[in-house]
């Protein structure tokens, strides 16, 4: 191999490296509210801020256009998106559907008791993050163990393209399973949602379980439900509660 050849190889490491550092720096800043919808992203300015060529920075940013977050702008860049009530809705709705679909499709095959073991042991973990009158005790690990809850679910199904689509749609900021959490000093006006969602759990559970695929679908979609009600709540609330989620600042009217 010659000198050149030898070279090449790191260098292209590096033009990867520096790409991943920038999609996860820019993404964070996103859903952060660092940089609000409609905020023009000028590239050269960007980085120079980042330490990095315009090639791993341009790369970045294409993901997080694939992804949702951001859009190609007329004579070239890219903005941050903004996103309607609307947008968001039909975002969790979406998610809902997909959730639903692998819930359905995890039942109607069929899960061994190896496999469900995880996912009942999340559950009774679930559980121990409340006390026995329903207060929640244990905030991060609930939100930590509702993510892993999630992905469970997902993988049952064992489909590799629902996976894929289920990634790609939880990849908006408001999509995710643990969007519309509460931080902890949120936890009380939240309290009843996250006794509803557990109840969920456990109700997804016995559907799989039992090979009830419509069960286990409806419950699914219903469970994806409640983020769109806390989302309403925190709107109609606004004030502290709205700047305890900085990736509203996505949102507009």
């Amino acid at each position: 191999m010659s000198k050149n050849d030898s070279r090449a190889v790191p260098k292209a490491s590096n033009g990867k490296t520096h790409a991943i550092r920038a999609l996860l720096d820019l993404r964070q800043r996103i859903l952060a509210g660092q940089l609000p919808g409609g905020t023009r992203l000028y590239e050269v300015a960007m980085a120079e801020e980042l330490n990095i060529s315009r090639t791993p920075l341009r790369e970045a940013m294409s993901r997080l256009t694939e992804e949702g977050l951001l859009e190609r702008a007329m004579g070239g860049g890219f903005v941050v998106r903004s996103f309607g009530y609307a947008d968001v809705a039909d975002a969790i709705e979406l998610r809902g559907v997909l959730e639903g679909m692998a819930a359905r499709l995890a039942a109607e095959r069929g899960v061994s008791a190896q496999n469900m073991a995880p996912l009942e042991q999340i559950v009774v973990d679930l559980d121990n993050c409340f006390e026995t009158d329903g207060e929640l005790i244990d905030f991060e690990r609930y939100s930590e163990l509702n993510e892993a809850f999630h992905n469970s679910i997902a993988r049952l199904a064992g489909s590799a393209i629902v996976i894929r689509e289920l990634e790609r749609a939880k990849s908006l900021p408001f999509a995710s399973p643990s969007a519309f959490l509460p931080d902890k000093a949120d936890i009380q006006n939240f309290r009843r949602s996250l006794i509803i969602a557990q109840e969920h759990h456990r109700g997804l559970v016995d559907a799989i379980k039992a090979r009830e695929g419509s069960r286990a679908e409806m419950i699914a979609r219903e469970h994806a439900r409640i983020a769109r009600k806390n989302l309403d709540y925190i709107l109609m609330q606004g004030g502290d509660l709205a700047s305890h989620m900085p990736s509203l600042a996505l949102v507009v009217e």
